[in-house]
């Protein structure tokens, strides 16, 4: 028998990841209420189990200047009750029924999702529904859990040199497109945030007309389908604010912005402008991307790791990354810890050399086949998960995508060659179209611990 080499491994890894895309157990069922409100199901009948999402399409994105961290605010206010459902309660009725639930807010959208018995699905859709249509929203409340906020914030952003960094690099790689305001807010905004903003981000997106109910499960569609029309169904549609283009106009040179911070050791992060994901079957730019984003760090065999931590051990870390599911512009993001002795300069100077070869050389056909297989193993992995299933499906709704095009996907990925990776990097990783933020440690000192959020809060 010959030996089984890597770029075997790769092969075998891809066929095997194809065969077990091709065998995916269901479609997504589409369906919508007459009120507006959009119904993805996907049945999956491995467990009793249902996975219950509510993707409300505002996020921090759609945010005015003044009032940052608003979309965020309210994710946290709609779990202070209803007139059926007391401040508290809602988490409280999920646990007693064996479920568990939690929200999350991002640039492009706010999301609350349950993961349940499927006998408790109707529960799930009676209480969603229920906060949709009847937040009460007190003057004490709000005030009490803006500090919880602002906590947040000091916590996961102000004391974290990283989070620091990200949220200058963000803001100084884009100037017009409201992707550069963190999505927790600034904290000046939060200082004179008030119930009113959060009321009236409430009253402006919160309808059924501007929501998706995703559902994967141990579900029949047509049960779900019913259940949902007799909940959400007598919630009347609401005329939704003009959402005006706010393109980012094309940089015209490289940008550098430095954070001082307390901290061991020095970061860098570099950025390059390029597409978002539009249309699965035609594009290839963000799958190119896709793939050169695992040719750098797609695994401990890939470049960075490889050359830069193993090899040079010039970093203790250093990695690549592209997401293409936006509804604003994409970045592709290069990142790094230097390793004791060496200077930021000289991580930054190594990361973009690696850029430099794969515009002289390109990707070799073994790294590419790696590439491929590990990229497309990690989608198959996610169908393990209902609730990877259901965010997948709903982020992809949320950005305009068709939200079963996950084969689509995988099939272009496979599609992807070596010229057009290389093409990518060529079109977009430009000097000016870079953004580079850098840390520049200061004494740690001493620090007061700070306590995490409340249980209830675990957004």
């Amino acid at each position: 028998m010959p030996p089984v080499t890597i770029a075997s491994r790769a092969a075998l890894a891809l066929l095997i990841a194809f065969l077990c895309v091709r065998a995916a157990p269901a479609k997504v069922i589409e369906s919508a209420l007459p009120n507006g409100l959009k119904i993805l199901v996907k049945e999956d009948h491995r467990a009793p189990v249902v996975v219950c999402m509510v993707w409300y399409r505002a996020g921090s994105m759609d945010e005015f200047n003044g009032t940052t961290g608003v979309a965020h605010m309210l994710e946290h206010m709609m779990f202070q009750g209803t007139a059926k459902v007391p401040g508290g309660e809602f988490s409280r009725i999920i646990a007693r029924a064996g479920g568990r639930d939690n929200a999350f807010t991002n640039k492009d959208s706010t999301v609350y999702h349950q993961q349940v018995h499927k006998s408790k699905l109707a529960l799930v859709l009676e209480l969603e529904a229920d906060r949709m249509a009847n937040l009460q929203l007190s003057n004490d409340q709000f005030a009490r859990e803006l500090k919880v906020v602002m906590e947040e914030r000091r916590l996961r952003t102000d004391d974290q040199p990283k989070s620091l960094v990200y949220e200058a690099f963000m803001a100084a790689a884009y100037t017009a497109n409201p992707y550069r305001t963190p999505v927790v807010g600034w904290m000046t905004d939060l200082q004179s945030l008030s119930a009113d903003d959060a009321r009236s981000w409430y009253r402006r997106w919160y309808a059924p007309n501007n929501a998706t109910l995703v559902v994967v499960g141990d579900v029949s569609a047509a049960e779900v389908i019913e259940e949902a029309e007799k909940y959400f169904g007598p919630i009347g549609t609401r005329t939704l604010p003009e959402r005006k283009p706010q393109l980012e106009p094309p940089q015209r040179g490289a940008r550098r912005v430095s954070v001082r911070a307390p901290a061991e050791l020095p970061y860098v992060m570099l950025g390059w402008h390029v597409p978002s994901l539009r249309d699965p079957e035609r594009d290839w730019e963000p799958y190119a991307l896709e793939m050169l984003a695992a040719v750098l760090d797609g695994s401990d065999a890939a470049r960075l790791d490889r050359e830069l931590v193993r090899e040079s051990r010039l970093a203790l870390s250093a990695g690549a990354d592209y997401n293409p599911i936006n509804r604003g512009p994409g970045l592709f993001v290069m990142d790094g810890t230097p390793a004791p002795g060496k200077s930021v300069d000289d991580l930054e100077k190594a990361l973009r050399t690696q850029i430099q070869r794969i515009l002289a050389q390109g990707v070799t056909d073994e790294e590419l086949r790696r590439a491929k297989a590990q990229a497309t193993a990690s989608q198959v992995f996610e169908l393990d998960s209902m609730f990877a299933q259901a965010r997948e499906i709903g982020a992809l709704n949320n950005t305009g995508l068709p939200p079963d095009s996950v084969e689509v996907q995988a099939r272009k990925l496979a599609q992807v060659t070596a010229e057009q990776v290389r093409e990518v990097a060529r079109r977009y990783l430009r000097d000016d179209n870079l953004t580079i933020a850098v840390l520049e440690p200061e004494p740690l000192g001493e620090r007061k611990p700070v306590p995490p959020p409340p249980a209830e809060h675990r957004h």
